[in-house]
């Protein structure tokens, strides 16, 4: 028996209590695709409140076509609800389709809500193309010192993806007037130059440099 064989108990069973039920669902309509669904999806992505169920409802979203996917989850960017945007994002991140990048908007990756914010910065080094790249490195340099480690470490790796032409936005990051912000830089500065160094340790090592003053040979 397929989804498509009996839709309503699919839909049910994405909707179900139990989060193994919905899981199992997911994976059924993920396994055998079909256009119905999609809508159905995306509104759990939006509500879903396990990670695991939110991770196959992405996949699901994966295995069907761009076409019918891609338009779908652009318009969720603009809904209320945080976790429809973050999923959303998240999504259009494992698709891939750079038809999607003019929907990364300089608001989505300045977003209020950190998850919000890491999603974009996530999807945007995805789906940016090429010439777009050097700015989009400047606006994302404008969240340097946001957030709990998490953010930061999103904000690094995503910053780092972009690779060399970052050198001149650190640099910059440097001299700023706060402290936290210089702090986060070096700390991104070293994980250009290792992308497998630990960040709590480039963090504390770049807390020593800024208190030292030794920004001159952080590098």
């Amino acid at each position: 028996m397929t989804p498509a064989s009996d839709p309503l108990r699919v839909r049910r069973g994405l909707e179900h209590d139990n989060s193994s039920v919905r899981l199992r669902a997911t994976l059924a309509v993920g396994t055998t695709p079909d256009p119905q669904f999609v809508d159905k999806l995306i509104e759990r992505c939006a509500v879903e409140p396990e990670f695991p169920v939110r991770e196959m409802l992405t996949w699901a979203l994966t295995r069907h076509p761009a076409a019918v996917t891609v338009p779908k989850l652009v318009a969720e960017l603009r809904a209320e609800p945080p976790q429809a945007r973050s999923q959303a994002l998240h999504t259009l991140s494992k698709i891939g389709d750079p038809g999607a990048w003019p929907a990364i908007t300089p608001e989505l990756l300045t977003d209020a809500d950190d998850e919000v914010a890491r999603a974009a910065w996530r999807a945007a080094v995805v789906l940016a193309p090429e010439g777009e790249r050097q700015e989009l490195a400047g606006l994302l340099a404008t969240q340097f010192g946001r957030g709990d480690r998490d953010t930061r470490l999103s904000l690094s790796r995503a910053l780092v993806a972009l690779g060399e032409m970052i050198v001149p936005i650190l640099d910059a990051a440097l001299t700023d007037r706060t402290a936290r912000v210089r702090q986060h830089a070096v700390a991104t500065q070293r994980l250009l130059g290792d992308p497998e160094a630990d960040f709590d340790v480039a963090i504390e090592e770049a807390k020593r440099i800024v208190a030292l003053g030794q920004l001159g040979r952080a590098g």
